[in-house]
């Protein structure tokens, strides 16, 4: 054998050298079926990351549309509750008000009830130191009579004359009083 055909016989047995018809119908393939998946394939693997990227955007959209959203109704019912508390604060200051009005009102007329009660006191005390004041002169009057018929042995019947000094002899006692109470104070 020659060494021209031990280098084509070697050639053909080394598998790193490639086979060169064979490498242009693998490219020619290659190029036919990328061509084909480029023009076929690839517009709708591209569409749908497409109709991918927009629902992504428009759900993030629709996320920071809700959390904007969420925050305003966040913000109004601060808002509603703040007026809450105020109005709570309010009806709790007039509630006060009001007890502390009835309070005074229902001491006034307390004090009413009361001044009313020790007048009427005031004045049964007047009626009763009269009622007793003529009682007791009508006993007082009745006890002297009695007395003085027996000391003097004659009766004293006349009640005109009776009674004329039996309130003479009282009306001087009263003197008396009156004279001994205006030097004690």
């Amino acid at each position: 054998m020659s060494i021209v055909a031990q280098l084509a016989a070697e050639e053909k047995m080394n598998p790193l050298l490639p086979n060169w018809p064979e490498i242009v119908i693998g490219l020619l393939c290659f190029f036919i079926v990328f061509g084909l998946l480029g023009k076929k394939l690839l517009p709708s693997i591209e569409k749908v990351l497409s109709e991918r990227r927009d629902a992504i955007e428009g759900g993030m959209e629709r996320a920071e549309a809700a959390q904007a959203e969420a925050q305003a109704l966040l913000e109004q019912y601060r808002a509603e509750l703040a007026e809450a508390r105020h109005e709570a604060a309010r009806i709790v200051e007039q509630a006060r008000e009001q007890g502390a009005a009835q309070l005074a009102e229902m001491r006034e007329e307390g004090q009413r009830q009361r001044e009313a009660i020790v007048a009427a006191g005031h004045a049964q005390i007047e009626a009763d130191k009269k009622q007793a004041t003529a009682a007791l002169r009508q006993d007082v009057g009745s006890l002297a009579t009695q007395l003085a018929s027996r000391i003097v042995g004659e009766s004293l019947e006349d009640s005109a004359r009776q009674s004329g000094v039996i309130d003479r002899f009282l009306d001087e006692l009263e003197a008396k009083a009156a004279v001994a109470q205006g030097a004690a104070k």
